[in-house]
This record gives C-alpha cells, sequence and structure tokens, in this order.
C-alpha cells in the first residue's frame, strides 16, 4: 500500500514531462516499436526519481516554510519565463513550430502504452531493489543533498534547450548574426561532416576530439541525429553551469536556499542565456572553468586538474590562463604549478596531432606561428572610450538586457550584436538601456555589485582571501585581454560572468540567512528575466524577417 501511495503520484506528475519528453522523441523514432520502449524508458526514469525525490520534496517544504515562500516562487518564475519565451517563438512559424514537442494521431496510443508499461517498470524496480544497499553510499542522502541545484539545473536546461533549437538551425546560414558568434561554423564542425575551420584558425587546437565524441554519443539516443544531439550538448552544458555554482556556493555557505538563489541569478544572466542557446565554444569554457574550480575547493588530485587544463587549452588556448591564476592563487604552491604546467605542455602537442589525424586537414597546428596572421582583424587599439564600453558589457550587460544594436551589414541577416568596435573607422557603438524596467534594474544592480563591494572590503582582514583574489584577477586577466581583441565583446562574457557572481555570492555571505536579502535577489530575478525575453522577442523578431 505504501508502495502504491508513493508511486502512483509520482507517475502522475511524471506525465506532463513524459508528454513534452515523447513529443520530442517522436521525430526520431516515428514507429510504435521504437516509440514505445523510449516512452517506457523515459517515463520510468521520470518515475523513479520523483517517487524519491517528491518525499523529501515536501519534507523540506514542511519543516522550512520561509524556504517553501522563496523556492517556489523562484521555480514558477522559471516556468513563467520559459512560457513567455514560448508564445513570443508561436508567433514566428517561419522560426517554430509547436508541433516539434507534441504526439500525433496514433503516436498518443504509443504514449499510453509506454507510459503504462513505465509504470509497472519503476514498480518492479522498487520492489526488486528496495533492500538492496550499497557500501558507503546512500542514494537517498545523495539525491536529498544536491536536490535543489539538480531541479534548478533542468528548469534551466528545459528554457536553454528550447532556444537552442530555435537559434541553431540550418536556415541561419552565416555567421555574426548574434554577438559576432560563429554559430552556423560550430554546428558544421560539431553536428556535420565538415569539420574543417574555413577561418583556418588554430586558436582551437583540439576542440572536435572534445566535442564531436559528446555529440555523437547523444546521438545515439536520437537515431544518429547529430544537430539536435548537438542542441542538447549545447543546452546541458549550460545547466551543468548552473548547477556548478549552485554546488559551489552551497559547499562554501552551507546555506541551500542561498544557493539556489544565486544560481538562478547566474542562470537567468543575459549572458548565460544567449550562450546557452548558441552553437559555439563559450558555454564549454565557462564549464571548464567552473569544474577547476570546484577540483580546486575539493583539493582533487592533480591527475583531474590536469585534464581539465587540458580540455580548457584545447577548446581555446587563451581559457588555460585563467586554470594557472586559480591554481596559483587558490593553491599557492609553486612547485606544483610548475607540475602542473609541465604536465599540460607535454600533452598538448601529442593531443593537437591526434586531433589532426581524426579530422585530417580540419585546423592548423596552433604551434605554427604563421596561422595567427588572420587574427589580426579581431585586434583593435587599446583607448579610454573602448575599456568604459567593456567594463559596460562585462559588469552590465552580461546580467541585465539592454535594447541591442540592430546592423544591416554585409551578411543577408539583420545582426543583433552588444558592442560594436571601430571598424573601417566607424565609431564604437554600444547598446543601451531604453526602457524604465531596464534602467531599473541596471541602477538595483550597480547597488548590489556595491554592497559587494563594501562587504568585501569591510572584511578583507579576517576572511579568506583567495577566491576572492582569483576572481579579481579573471576578471582583470579577460579585461586587459579584450580591450584589444574582440568586434562584439559581449561575445566572451560567459569567461567572466560567473566570477563575477561568485565573487558576489561570497561577498554577501553574511547577508545569505537574512529573510530580506534572500526576497530581494527573488525579485531582482524574476524583474531581470522579465527584462531578458526582451532581447529573446527582439532576437525573433530581427530574425524572422530574413527567414521564410
Amino acid at each position: 500500500m505504501k508502495l502504491i501511495k508513493r508511486l502512483v503520484p509520482a507517475w502522475l506528475v511524471s506525465l506532463p514531462f513524459c508528454y513534452f519528453g515523447a513529443g520530442f522523441l517522436s521525430n526520431f523514432h516515428s514507429t510504435p516499436h521504437e516509440l514505445i520502449p523510449s516512452i517506457l524508458l523515459l517515463d520510468a526514469g521520470l518515475v523513479l526519481f520523483l517517487y524519491f525525490t517528491l518525499p523529501m520534496l515536501l519534507t523540506r517544504l514542511r519543516s522550512r516554510p520561509f524556504e517553501a515562500v522563496i523556492a517556489i516562487p523562484l521555480f514558477g518564475s522559471i516556468a513563467v519565463f520559459g512560457w513567455i519565451l514560448f508564445k513570443m517563438a508561436d508567433q514566428f512559424p517561419s522560426l517554430f513550430d509547436a508541433r516539434f514537442y507534441q504526439l500525433e494521431g496514433t503516436q498518443w496510443n504509443s504514449f499510453g502504452i509506454g507510459a503504462a508499461l513505465g509504470l509497472s517498470l519503476s514498480a518492479w524496480v522498487v520492489t526488486v531493489f528496495r533492500d538492496v544497499r550499497f557500501k558507503g553510499f546512500s542514494l537517498g542522502r545523495f539525491v536529498d543533498r544536491d536536490l535543489g541545484g539538480w531541479l534548478l539545473a533542468f528548469a534551466f536546461f528545459s528554457v536553454y534547450f528550447f532556444l537552442v533549437s530555435i537559434f541553431n538551425q540550418p536556415a541561419f546560414d552565416s555567421d555574426d548574426i548574434f554577438f559576432d558568434s560563429d554559430s552556423r561554423l560550430w554546428r558544421l564542425r560539431f553536428a556535420t561532416d565538415h569539420a574543417r575551420d574555413y577561418y583556418w584558425r588554430s586558436v582551437h587546437p583540439f576542440v572536435l576530439l572534445i566535442i564531436r565524441p559528446l555529440v555523437g554519443l547523444i546521438a545515439l539516443f536520437l537515431k544518429g541525429n547529430t544537430l539536435y544531439a548537438a542542441f542538447i550538448l549545447v543546452a546541458l552544458t549550460g545547466a551543468l553551469c548552473v548547477f556548478l555554482v549552485w554546488y559551489f556556493v552551497r559547499q562554501v555557505t552551507g546555506n541551500s536556499l542561498y544557493a539556489l538563489l544565486m544560481a538562478a541569478l547566474f542562470g537567468a544572466s543575459t549572458a548565460q542565456v544567449i550562450f546557452s542557446s548558441l552553437i559555439e565554444t563559450y558555454i564549454f569554457l565557462a564549464a571548464v572553468a567552473l569544474i577547476f574550480l570546484i577540483l580546486l575547493l575539493k583539493d582533487k588530485p592533480l591527475s583531474m586538474q590536469v585534464i581539465t587544463g587540458l580540455v580548457a587549452f584545447g577548446i581555446t588556448i587563451s581559457n588555460l590562463g585563467q586554470t594557472f591564476i586559480a591554481h596559483l592563487m587558490i593553491k599557492r604552491n609553486l612547485r606544483q604549478i610548475i607540475i602542473y604546467g609541465s604536465i599540460v605542455t607535454a600533452l598538448v602537442v601529442p593531443l593537437t596531432l591526434l586531433n589532426n589525424v581524426i579530422y585530417p586537414d580540419s585546423q592548423p597546428y596552433f604551434f605554427d606561428l604563421k596561422s595567427y596572421e588572420g587574427e589580426g582583424h579581431n585586434q583593435f587599439p587599446p583607448a579610454l572610450e573602448r575599456a568604459n564600453l567593456l567594463a559596460r558589457v562585462m559588469f552590465l550587460h552580461s546580467f541585465v538586457a539592454p535594447e541591442p544594436l540592430i546592423l544591416e551589414e554585409e551578411i543577408p541577416f539583420l545582426k543583433v550584436w552588444m558592442f560594436r568596435a571601430s571598424i573601417k573607422k566607424d565609431p564604437m557603438r554600444i547598446s543601451r538601456y531604453e526602457t524604465d524596467l531596464s534602467r531599473t534594474l541596471v541602477m538595483a544592480w550597480l547597488a548590489f555589485m556595491a554592497l559587494g563591494g563594501a562587504l568585501f572590503l569591510k572584511n578583507l582582514r579576517k576572511q579568506d582571501n583567495r577566491f576572492f583574489l582569483t576572481f579579481l584577477l579573471i576578471l582583470l586577466f579577460n579585461f586587459a585581454l579584450h580591450m584589444r581583441y574582440g568586434k562584439d565583446v559581449f561575445l566572451y562574457s560567459v569567461n567572466w560572468t560567473y566570477a563575477i557572481v561568485l565573487f558576489l555570492a561570497l561577498a554577501w555571505r553574511e547577508l545569505a540567512d537574512k529573510r530580506w536579502f534572500q526576497i530581494a535577489l527573488l525579485v531582482f530575478i524574476v524583474l531581470m528575466m522579465l527584462n531578458n525575453s526582451q532581447l529573446i522577442f527582439t532576437m525573433l523578431s530581427t530574425s524572422a524577417l530574413r527567414i521564410k
């Protein structure tokens, strides 16, 4: 009886999620003998997850009523955010067709059979494995400890995947449409046989060796569809970043609700929403940087740090610098950082050679100095005006979306950019805040940052400043790099957004338990999502003008 009381509600809650998942899968597994097993496994997985987590969630909300006051509106606002984006996209049938996530005709029969079998399978699994114990491991403790982070990551994954499946369709057959990103290039390189970098750059030495196998693995579940596998990978990586921010803040402060709010602030930021929705390399770099920080936080073995550093270098050479900064400032062990650097240096050449063996003629070698000559078109002389505008992009636009620049230039699309460097003697241009909501949010964000800065200085002498200094140096590193490099510096925003959020999370730590502060963060996050949805609408409306 207890089994039925827990399993049936879990199954009923799972059905709406299973429906949309089945609608998506039906585009790849269309016949009943393909679709029914897919639905069976999907529903059984959802039911088992909910079977264990729903009682934990209800117990936690009953025992911590104020946490429910914050968490329920937070998750509700993310759901509303997703619904707003859905209704926006539904206005542009050339970009979005809601039927892609719906079941049609006889597929409903497959859904009913698969869902019923999923309930039966989950009941069998619970019955058989209910008394199984693994030495030193408790599934309940594992799930309960990280439940908030996983749920938040799933909520943002749903939003990111919806957007990535719109803005990376093959109809977007030009680069530089959104924020100077090369989404067409990376869509081809990650999801098709066209692995060659047609810009012939060497700054991504073995990126294909890292990303393409992951795309191929996901494609196994989509009957070999690598395009949607790449979509899922990008959205999953964005969601992983949200979870990692939650995990870091929870580990450092011990406050799960505060960690939830900080991770939601990060997940709803302009930079995170945009670059979890475009096929590019940057979201992978943000995930690697966060993983490296957590390895240092947990004092994991050097071998794991080396692997992470190699991944950072393989995706983009310059991002290895952030791992050296973090390692040096947190470990403060010169001998260990020399060992770390030596091992990474010894392995990057063979990995680069391996990349070009598996993917012949895909890109030049990073040690071919002539290959860097083409990067000159992205370099600009440093100037006070550029410093001012770069700071605005880093600290303001990366969080609160302004009204973007709409540029009609050489490509057959209207460009949606945040910042445009001085090209061909044209003056620099930057997005501005045009609405009352955006201007109010910017003032509030400036107040939040000022509060964080004041608390950092107040506690400067009586706190461990290793992570603070790490984040400050990462910000200075990126500021110095992009004083000269980048046409639209917003393109690189995920390289610093996580550092700003984590710096503030540490600085605000003494306010983490204050209810007024938690409510203020919640209100800000909700309004920020509302404001940032307008940027998505602009991207949709400008794109639809050129896609028939």
